[in-house]
């Protein structure tokens, strides 16, 4: 986890060579790749979630975030309605597309190696959380997604367990979902006066409702120098009765700490 300094000619190049693979994975590859809209709404409601459109983040200005509002507008037009088929993947970027400026997308908050910057088409991470968010409540299956190498920010007010979000970056760090199931889903978002909220919806009521969180947490003070925060997610599975019926790994976070770990009255963050 030690940070590795790399050229900008490299970075371009590497990030190239992804975004061309990506395309031939889009074009050339076997996946369905889910595409159709629909304006109505299956019929049952399976999970649903809402997240804050402004925080206060220490060193970035808030029209960043006032912008990330308009590009979350532009990009919640390609996803809302979107049913996912049985057999089917949705693949965030694939139906967002390339978020440019002539798009109408605005400069936004963007995080790259560890470091705060301005990028056309920022703040579309938060729509990527949510949507991983609610997924992990639902049998969907979760094929793709990327977690930020470093951590940026203290936690403040934190609701759910660290590392459960799912970065992007157009088109290589994408979040990809399988529908594995028999039954058809239908992902709904829209934006309220203070929320991006968003809603998983099925063609038949589900049998289980499920529980993520958080198993382990700890941080490592590396040779280097520096901390990691790391920690293990898991879900509980129930019945609708609220009979346990399984307890299932989900993923493992590991993130470089671009802040100290421990508060000044000696208590650990994210605890």
């Amino acid at each position: 986890m030690k940070p590795v300094k790399r050229s900008n000619m490299r970075i371009k190049l590497g990030k190239l060579y992804f975004t061309m693979k990506r395309y031939l994975e889009w074009y050339f590859g076997k996946k369905a790749y889910a595409s159709n809209i629909m304006k109505a709404h299956l019929d049952h409601l399976v999970f649903s979630h809402k997240t804050p459109l402004l925080r206060e983040l220490k060193n970035v200005d808030m029209w960043m975030q006032h912008n990330k509002i308009e590009n979350l507008k532009i990009a919640i037009k390609n996803l809302n309605g979107i049913v996912l088929q049985p057999g089917e993947t949705f693949s965030y970027w694939r139906l967002i597309g390339n978020p440019t400026a002539t798009k109408g997308y605005k400069e936004g908050m963007v995080l790259s190696y560890g470091e705060v910057k301005k990028g056309v088409g920022g703040g579309l991470c938060q729509l990527s959380n949510l949507i991983y968010w609610m997924t992990l409540h639902t049998p969907l299956t979760v094929t793709e997604r990327y977690r930020h190498s470093y951590d940026v920010f203290p936690d403040s007010n934190r609701k759910l367990p660290f590392g459960s979000g799912a970065t992007c970056s157009y088109n290589y760090l994408d979040l990809q979902i399988n529908n594995d199931t028999a039954y058809p889903y239908q992902l709904i978002l829209y934006l309220t006066e203070n929320d991006l909220v968003g809603e998983w919806r099925s063609a038949i009521k589900e049998n289980h409702h499920y529980e993520v969180y958080e198993d382990k947490h700890w941080f490592s003070h590396e040779y280097w120098g520096g901390y990691v925060r790391h920690n293990i997610l898991r879900r509980r599975v129930f019945s609708n009765t609220d009979e346990l019926i399984d307890d299932q790994y989900i993923t493992e976070n590991h993130a470089i700490m671009m802040y100290h770990p421990y508060l000044s009255d000696g208590r650990q963050q994210g605890q």
